[in-house]
């Protein structure tokens, strides 16, 4: 599986941005999608996360702000950011799991100014 991530940039606080995550080769085994972040200085950490069936799960920070979503013809996941905030500050890395590994993408840099 191969993860091509794109839709980061610069945006002042209170501005949307939405990123996306296409994926190519064994996409029949991805069970779930996710969104992960990672400030300088600070661990990687979850952002939202998208089942098979369509469950979606948020960190507290993000929660009410963004959605995840999936668009399975497309095989493209997007998580739409409102109300950015400059701690959303982040690299951001898309993520698809199987049953044996994670995948990830390279990360897209989403600046928020103040």
């Amino acid at each position: 599986v191969q993860l091509q991530a794109s839709g980061g940039g610069l945006v002042q606080a209170g501005g949307s941005l939405r990123l996306s995550c296409t994926a190519s080769g064994s996409t029949f085994s991805i069970t779930s999608d996710g969104w992960y972040r990672q400030a300088p200085g600070k661990q990687r950490e979850l952002v939202a996360v998208i089942s098979g069936g369509g469950s979606t799960n948020y960190a507290d920070s993000v929660k009410g702000r963004f959605t995840i979503s999936r668009d399975n013809a497309k095989n493209t996941v997007y998580l739409q950011m409102n109300s950015l905030k400059p701690e959303d500050t982040a690299v951001y890395y898309c993520n698809a799991d199987d049953s044996f590994r994670p995948y990830w993408g390279e990360g897209t840099q989403v600046t928020v100014s103040s």
